[in-house]
């Protein structure tokens, strides 16, 4: 049997265009001889569409382009992720995330959705409503089960905090089925793949026939998903592996005893997957945006050269533009090292001196703070000034502005509102600060692209002289550590003490996250790379006096 994977990067809520995606890859896996196509979850809409369910017309348009697709269904069928809504009377959500097999011109089945994820980045209680069975379908003498995303996360290894009162798979199991179809939109993170692949193994183990699992691809919003669908089998193993962070149409003979298809970019480790859902992620924020520029103020520093490097590939270099704002205490070394990078990149590049904006305010405030001690104020007053600046730059080009702040300094707010935090998108904002050093070691695998010095000189913000980021925070192999803990393991000070960090430290970098929520709360979205990124996975009130 061939089973066309439609490995598709949709757009939420652009239903057209969804439609033509849909039947372009329909058409050509068709041609290529699949015999079933499968596509992601809520394809039709994109994932995740979130409030837009409750526009008055959203559910019903989406209805609306699911009939004329399946109009344009033959003999071989589809089945496509969408939405179904509910009868009116009944209680509960008034929603169903379903899936629709549509074979020769019309909608044949629909399968609903049972386990509903509610945490980290999920809210689908919100909107949809549990099936309270999965669905199997009889097709051609097979008996076909069909399963969206979560429904086969019930393996021990992976349940951890979920819980759930049914098990898609156990029915499956207990009634017997051929095949095992899954939909899914499974946002990636650093170690993901890791999880999915014995996720389905053990999902065509326990069904005793062959798993299909068709991952949604492309950028949305925070989330990056990563394509990489997959098909095991129960005696075989994995016998196919999409590309990661790539949109690719595949047919896979799944009968064919010696066929092993895998892609040259599945699966890619370590930094080298940063790097790709990154710029990813990146792409197709500004691409689904409608901005095709990109805007970063360089400070000879490692995050905007890491940010600059993701840019360059994203846009390509000849549609990005690097801005250095030397105040009058910008060392001559980050100066440089700036101009140096983005000549390494191509990208366009130009220097703005704050110095006299900086005088301007200063002169402005100093009858009201005449008599005070000079303080972080003054230190802000320069990063906010490069935030005006850049911002004009942003309006006047029609650029989209990227911030360069990075996880560890986000947690403790060392970050300047409507300063550094000034813009569209966080792109290396859940990158821990020895993450970003790693990827930007990873950049320069072939050829020097951030300049050397830029990786190996003492980090600091340049706000005031000789200033190293140590005077005010731990070593960030330290720090890192103690975030880690902290904000994506949620342990407390005492269990994190016990692990062996100064206690001290541990306090301190504590009530740093603590305090400054208010400031996550106003920066921009940033791209998701950990299992915990701040951001609507995160929902930490701002005012609270809990002491952890």
């Amino acid at each position: 049997m061939k089973i066309g994977l439609a490995q598709i990067n949709t757009t939420v809520g652009d239903l057209a265009g969804n439609q033509q995606l849909i039947l372009d890859a329909y058409q050509a896996l068709v041609a290529d001889g699949a015999e079933l196509v499968l596509f992601p979850e809520l394809a039709i809409c994109g994932y995740p569409p979130r409030d837009l369910l409750f526009k008055s017309r959203f559910v019903s348009d989406i209805e609306a382009t699911l009939k004329t697709i399946a109009t344009e269904i033959g003999s071989v069928p589809a089945v496509i992720g969408t939405v179904e809504a509910r009868n009116k009377d009944e209680s509960g959500r008034p929603f169903y995330n379903a899936a629709a097999w549509c074979e020769n011109g019309t909608i044949q089945t629909m399968a609903r959705k049972c386990l509903l994820p509610s945490y980290d980045v999920f809210d689908e209680d919100r909107y949809f409503q549990p099936a309270l069975a999965p669905v199997i379908h009889e097709w051609n003498g097979k008996r076909i089960g069909i399963t969206i995303c979560e429904d086969i996360w019930t393996a021990p290894a992976v349940q951890t905090n979920r819980r759930y009162n049914v098990d898609p798979l156990t029915t499956f199991a207990e009634k017997g089925i051929d095949l095992l179809l899954n939909l899914s939109a499974s946002p990636w993170h650093d170690g993901k793949n890791e999880a999915r692949e014995p996720l389905l193994q053990f999902a065509a183990d326990r069904c005793k026939c062959p798993a299909i699992y068709c991952n949604a691809v492309g950028g949305n919003d925070e989330l990056i998903f990563d394509g990489g669908s997959l098909i095991a089998d129960p005696e075989r193993g994995l016998i196919a592996g999409l590309a990661a962070f790539r949109a690719e149409n595949r047919v896979i003979d799944i009968n064919n005893p010696s066929a092993v298809v895998v892609s040259e970019h599945f699966n890619p480790k370590g930094n080298a997957a940063t790097q790709d859902a990154l710029v990813l992620g990146l792409r197709d924020y500004a691409r689904k945006s409608g901005f095709k520029k990109a805007l970063i103020g360089l400070s000879g520093g490692i995050d905007s050269a890491v940010v600059a490097a993701i840019a360059a590939e994203a846009f390509g270099p000849e549609n990005v533009i690097g801005i250095a704002l030397p105040s009058a205490i910008s060392s001559q070394h980050s100066r440089d090292d700036a101009a140096a990078l983005a000549k390494n990149l191509g990208i366009e590049y130009h220097e703005v001196a704050i110095a006299e904006t900086v005088a301007s305010a200063e002169s402005a405030l100093a009858p009201l703070f005449e008599g005070m001690q000079a303080d972080v104020t003054e230190e802000n007053i320069q990063a906010r000034a490069r935030g005006v600046l850049l911002m004009a730059m942003s309006n006047k080009f029609g650029a989209l502005l990227l911030t360069t702040g990075n996880k560890s300094e986000i947690s403790v707010g060392y970050c300047t509102l409507y300063g550094d935090m000034c813009g569209g998108l966080a792109v290396i904002s859940d990158l821990p600060k020895m993450k970003v050093y790693a990827l930007a070691r990873h950049i320069n695998n072939e050829r020097e692209i951030i300049p050397v010095n830029t990786i190996e000189k003492a980090p600091s913000a340049e706000l005031r002289l000789d200033q190293k980021d140590e005077d005010s925070l731990p070593p960030y192999p330290v720090l890192d550590g103690i975030l880690r803990l902290y904000v994506e393991e949620g342990l407390s000070s005492a269990e994190i003490i016990e692990r062996g960090y100064d206690a001290e430290i541990v306090r301190d970098i504590i009530r740093k996250v603590d305090l400054n929520e208010y400031k996550r709360k106003q920066a921009a979205p940033g791209l998701k790379t950990t299992p915990l990124a701040f951001g609507v996975g995160r929902r930490i009130p701002i005012v609270q006096k809990y002491v952890s």
